[in-house]
């Protein structure tokens, strides 16, 4: 008899049901039987590239919680496979699962420098922080092959207009050159992401992602080199990471972060039942405890949409966990800040170059 196991380098353990599609698709157990009686490799878990060609590429944020009002995504899909990942949901808007073929499926927008100095270039535009991705992550292995995000740094550079990036990928580092001279002129921060000090938490929760050590790595040069940086400690998950909050803020502090910020984990739409699957898979003494914490941060369930409450949570859990945020920014962070991006010099390079007249 054969025995499952797990899918090495991938997040999600399996493809859920697209909840836009009529039909599903599933791999029956007398399927993986025969495959194994055989041979043969029921899954070859390639990661395919998929160009894809929108109309825009600056997106207006509504939501109150996240902190940005506009941002861009050069991909869909993302190849780090965080489980955690809330941008899963917006795979099903292409026509994918939220589960694996979010790793394994990437959407790639060659036209976004394009697109963006059109939008930039606006008339009516008037230059507000554009935050690269608010959705997948702009640094993703993807970017090493198509070097999309650096072609749009080198847009906000010729025309002198602010940009926000969140990643946990040290590929940032590439870029060094743009982000150096963007922040001569305070036109960038970097939003790193770092969610534990442990090499085995990482490896399970974020298989793709660049090491921990690399990532404080990246902190340190980026401050170093006057470039703001934030640290995202996001998401906490209860027994998982959450009580690492008061050692990585200090870590982060001491690598030259100027400030953190974090979320507590909520699992909405198919994430859910993609977490679920993971945890018993791979922490099966712990996941009906991480399961029912979670739960208790968000009202009883798994999923939590409501504005000004999903980030935070609630109840006693949730409140242990943002006190213990509290306290490391006064201990770790005091006296330190992000500066407000220059919005002021984007108007006179609106053609490219600054206008003398």
């Amino acid at each position: 008899m054969f025995k499952k196991s797990l899918i090495k380098g991938r997040g999600a353990q399996q493809n859920v049901h697209n909840r836009f599609f009529e039909l599903s698709h599933e791999q029956r157990d007398d399927f993986l039987e025969y495959c194994y009686k055989e041979g043969e490799i029921p899954d070859q878990n390639k990661t395919l590239y998929l160009p894809v060609f929108p109309k825009t590429i600056v997106n207006k944020v509504k939501s109150p919680d996240v902190g940005m009002a506009y941002s861009m995504n050069m991909y869909q899909g993302c190849e780090h496979g965080c489980i955690y990942c809330y941008a899963r949901n917006s795979h099903e808007f292409w026509g994918f699962s939220a589960g694996l073929d979010f790793e394994r499926r990437i959407l790639v927008k060659k036209d976004a420098p394009k697109l963006l100095e059109a939008y930039i270039k606006r008339k009516s535009w008037k230059a507000y922080p554009i935050i690269m991705s608010g959705n997948t992550d702009c640094y993703q292995p993807a970017e090493q092959q198509f070097q999309i995000t650096r072609q749009c740094l080198d847009v906000f550079l010729r025309y002198k207009h602010p940009v926000g990036i969140i990643t946990k990928n040290a590929l940032i580092l590439r870029d060094l050159d743009m982000l150096k001279a963007l922040a001569q002129d305070n036109l960038v921060s970097v939003n790193v992401s770092i969610t534990s000090l442990s090499e085995t938490t990482r490896r399970i929760l974020e298989p793709r992602t660049a090491t921990i050590k690399k990532r404080l790595e990246t902190v340190k040069v980026l401050s170093d080199n006057g470039i703001p940086v934030n640290v995202m400690l996001a998401p906490i998950i209860p027994s998982i990471n959450s009580h690492e909050i008061l050692p990585l803020a200090k870590a982060v502090s001491d690598a030259g972060a100027s400030s953190i910020a974090h979320t507590i984990v909520r699992l909405n739409g198919a994430i859910g039942e993609i977490f679920t699957d993971w945890i018993h898979k791979t922490m099966p003494d712990r996941a009906d405890k991480v399961l029912h914490q979670i739960e208790n941060c968000h009202g009883g369930t798994l999923n939590d949409s409501r504005f000004g409450q999903r980030m935070r949570g609630e109840g006693h859990i949730a409140k242990q966990i943002n006190d213990l945020v509290a306290l490391a920014r006064l201990k770790y962070f005091k006296g330190k800040s992000i500066p407000k991006l220059n919005t002021e010099l984007h108007e006179i390079y609106k053609d490219g170059q600054m206008k003398l007249f």
